[in-house]
């Protein structure tokens, strides 16, 4: 069958995406401002820990994936089957068996939800752990109220190292911005696909096929246009003197052979490549790894198109729930092999889940009220299952789990206290974390 490639609020979301520089477009920041952010960053506190965010845009179904109800009525639990997996007791959709082998790495949260059904609201309560106030546009790029996980990261500890604090791909996502911190603390975006042939990030590294004389042509070129600038508008001579320093480091950046190896996944063997899985959910899994192992403090991965109002037992059969299962199964096991599950805190979740009851369609529509979040690393206990929701995964049955105890435990894992306030441009306190939200203890 042939998917189709928007959500049903009509909202456009590509899966071919346009490589360019995603700065240029207004979606994050330019290399310069990242590079001024690392320089505003120092002597700031340093931890090791590091966040993935596997984003399902579009809302994954839980209800056949980890949080399945075989004893429900057919029109509930659907047309799949459960499988055992390496913990007793916790049992996967027998389409990710791959994933049941490492259900000893995870920890599933199954009293999770939230009050809001609709695409952009719920990223953006999802991503930030707010809830969208009145005037909320969930088209605009970026729409956020508050800021987002990747940025209040960004902006409390600061970048390590040449590259980039909080990184967005394949694309940028709508609700992944900065708001009232400004564009220092916006993501980096990774505007291309790293399962495309000849992969590049035209922002961070230059195609290899520049030469070097080529990229000194072009330095050399902006030094002229810099002294033209320079020239015209002498009052702005000390904000232009250090816009060029940055650029500078931008210049140096872009040449350095550490970048161009972070972002280079050509030198990753096939077989892991083959692993992971070629397509796009696989290799930006393995890119993401990459990225917390040259240094990047949040990776969000944005991964579409899980609204599936029709054929869902079909699309999530041939399609989305074998590149989920290799992508995550293999991400899982290589973190560990390299020692890297203890400082990588890993999220998958969508921004809700998809109704109880299969709809005439064979689909599933939006649902906020229930849904089960996936989470591992940074400390939390593999082969975990905190709450559960009730016997057609309509609610939770047990003590709720919100966005906003989601955030405070991403930020308690980040070395990050949840109660940290920032002011707004009108000097309006704030706290990252809503008065609700509490750390989820029981994954610990």
């Amino acid at each position: 069958m042939t998917r189709r490639n928007g959500f049903c609020d009509g909202m456009e979301r590509r899966d071919m995406l346009k490589i360019g520089a995603a700065g240029a477009m207004g979606f994050g920041v330019s290399l310069p401002q990242l590079l001024q952010q690392r320089a505003q960053a120092a002597n700031r506190s340093v931890d090791d820990i590091s966040f993935i965010c596997v984003f399902l845009q579009g809302g994954l179904s839980t209800i056949d994936t980890w949080d399945m109800k075989p004893d429900a009525p057919a029109e509930f639990r659907g047309e799949f089957k459960p499988i055992s997996t390496n913990v007793p007791g916790i049992q996967l959709c027998e389409h990710l068996p791959r994933l049941s082998k490492e259900m000893d790495k995870l920890a599933l949260v199954r009293s999770f939800g939230h009050s809001n059904s609709g695409h952009g609201p719920a990223d953006h309560f999802m991503l930030t752990g707010y809830h969208p106030t009145a005037g909320f546009n969930g088209a605009l790029k970026p729409n956020n109220q508050k800021p987002s996980h990747g940025s209040v990261i960004s902006r409390q500890l600061g970048p390590r190292g040449s590259v980039p604090p909080y990184v967005c791909l394949p694309k940028m996502h709508n609700s992944a911005g900065a708001s009232y911190l400004g564009s220092s603390a916006a993501p980096f975006v990774v505007e291309a696909d790293p399962n495309a042939p000849n992969f590049a990030v035209p922002d961070l590294a230059p195609p290899l096929d520049i030469s070097a004389r080529r990229l000194g042509n072009r330095q050399r070129l902006l030094k002229r246009v810099d002294r033209f600038q320079k020239a015209q508008e002498v009052e702005a001579n000390r904000t232009a003197k250090t816009l060029s320093t940055f650029q500078q480091k931008a210049f140096d950046l872009m040449t350095s052979e550490a970048t161009k190896s972070a972002f280079d996944i050509e030198k990753e063997p096939e077989k892991l490549r083959d692993e992971y899985g070629r397509h796009s959910l696989g290799q930006s899994c393995l890119m993401s790894r990459r990225l917390v192992e040259a240094g990047v403090r949040c990776v969000l991965l944005d991964h579409t198109n899980w609204d599936t109002h029709y054929n869902n037992f079909n699309v999530l059969k041939n399609d989305l729930l074998p590149h989920l299962d290799s992508a995550l199964s293999t991400m899982l096991r290589d973190l560990e092999e390299r020692g890297m599950l203890e400082t990588t805190l890993l999220l998958i979740t969508g921004e809700f889940g998809r109704t109880p009851r299969v709809n005439a369609s064979a689909g599933r529509d939006h649902w906020g009220p229930s849904s089960a979040i996936a989470m591992a690393g940074a400390g939390i206990q593999g082969g975990t299952v905190v709450g559960a929701s009730n016997a057609r995964a309509e609610r939770p049955e047990t003590k709720p789990i919100g966005p906003a105890d989601l955030a405070a435990t991403v930020y308690h894992c980040m070395g990050i206290d949840p109660k940290t306030e920032y002011k707004t441009v009108e000097g309006r306190p704030i706290p990252v974390v809503p008065g609700d939200g509490r750390v989820i203890k029981e994954l610990f």
